[in-house]
């Protein structure tokens, strides 16, 4: 059954959003909305790492103090961090403090640089897994799709990127529309789908 919320203003919402204000606002003006930016496709990734065993709502009350410890999730930077650096943000409160977590994120910011390098943007390469002409079944925890790209990302390197961690970052970045259709942003995000522009390797991609 579809867990939906009436807020305060009136709208019918997705259910796990009624939590709090942020959740609220993370909901409507970001989860299922298309994101084509590198940097935000690569925070994402790494925060929904950094989830792993915990609550959305704990790393979205952190998002700030992640972006200040990681420069905003500059891959190019995060790439050459080193053991001092590993040990600085094991020291930040702001974080959530799991070496696993941290390490992966600098390896994967390494091996971001090589995908883009092969690709031409972590967006092309992304949104070559959107699912097309396949359902998904509403707020499932995987999909083909992210299985395939959890997959192929592993084979590339990468950490803490599993079928169900991809599938998260999937419906908050706009590849699947998980607004079930009652909730009101689910035209919304829609739309935005529809309007969307996907990006595509460049010709000098090898």
């Amino acid at each position: 059954m579809v867990s939906l919320a009436t807020g305060e203003d009136g709208r019918l919402r997705c259910g796990w959003c009624a939590a709090s204000a942020e959740y609220i606002a993370y909901h409507d003006r970001e989860w299922g909305f298309p994101v084509e930016d590198d940097r935000r496709l690569f925070e994402k990734l790494s925060l929904e790492g950094f989830q792993s065993g915990l609550s959305w709502r704990t790393i979205l009350m952190k998002r700030d103090n992640f972006r200040a410890a990681f420069h905003g999730f500059d891959f190019a930077r995060v790439a050459g961090f080193e053991e001092g650096d590993v040990e600085r943000l094991l020291q930040d409160a702001g974080i959530v403090r799991h070496r696993g977590k941290i390490e992966a994120v600098i390896n994967n910011a390494r091996r971001a640089l090589d995908l883009i390098a092969e690709k031409g943007s972590l967006a092309a390469y992304v949104w070559s897994f959107e699912p097309r002409g396949e359902a998904v079944p509403h707020l499932a925890s995987t999909s083909p799709a992210s299985i395939a790209m959890s997959k192929d990302l592993k084979k590339r390197g990468w950490k803490f990127v599993g079928p169900t961690t991809v599938h998260a970052f999937m419906q908050a970045m706009g590849l699947i529309n998980d607004h079930p259709r009652e909730c009101a942003i689910h035209a919304e995000a829609e739309a935005a789908r529809a309007r969307f522009v996907r990006p595509a390797p460049p010709a000098t991609a090898r």
